[in-house]
């Protein structure tokens, strides 16, 4: 009885987890910072007129490096495509968010980078796990998202993009 009580609590957190998920159309109002430490709004972000890919990362996680790096290595072909932006938001908080600049540095990446050191949009956006990847259409709204990376996954952003109307 004790295990099928615990089993309709897990399946009622994950409807609520899910229904908020599907809430969640844009991104949220809240404040990050760019790799010189300047705070801005993230709605900002979904303000740019043109489909924006969104992918928060770490310096710890070896997958979010390797979709960073496949991303890289698209992005030009993308923008001449479709004009999509690319920002990766790093998760990194105040013990290891200085490896950020030096890490973006030193792999030459050619796309915007902000820091989330506090975790408030990663909360927001209901971020469990990283990689975490979103896909916003021109105005801003969420048409996609995907968590984890295995090579080739950069492949559903750029079609997601292609799909819009």
């Amino acid at each position: 009885m004790l295990a099928f009580v615990r089993v309709n609590q897990l399946l009622f957190f994950l409807l609520l987890v899910s229904l908020k998920l599907s809430a969640q159309k844009s991104l949220p109002d809240v404040s990050i910072k760019d790799l010189q430490g300047l705070s801005f709004s993230t709605k900002q972000l979904g303000e740019s007129s043109q489909p924006t890919i969104i992918s928060f990362w770490a310096t710890w996680c070896k997958p979010c490096l390797q979709e960073m790096n496949a991303i890289n290595e698209n992005l030009a072909d993308w923008q001449a495509e479709k004009k999509v932006r690319f920002i990766a938001i790093s998760v990194d908080d105040s013990r290891s968010k200085g490896r950020v600049p030096t890490l973006v540095n030193s792999k030459k990446w050619k796309f915007e980078v902000y820091l989330d050191e506090n975790g408030d949009l990663q909360r927001a956006m209901n971020v469990l796990n990283v990689p975490h990847t979103f896909v916003l259409d021109a105005k801003g709204k969420i048409i996609y998202q995907h968590t984890s990376y295995a090579s080739g996954d950069e492949e559903a952003y750029i079609e997601a993009i292609r799909k819009i109307k």
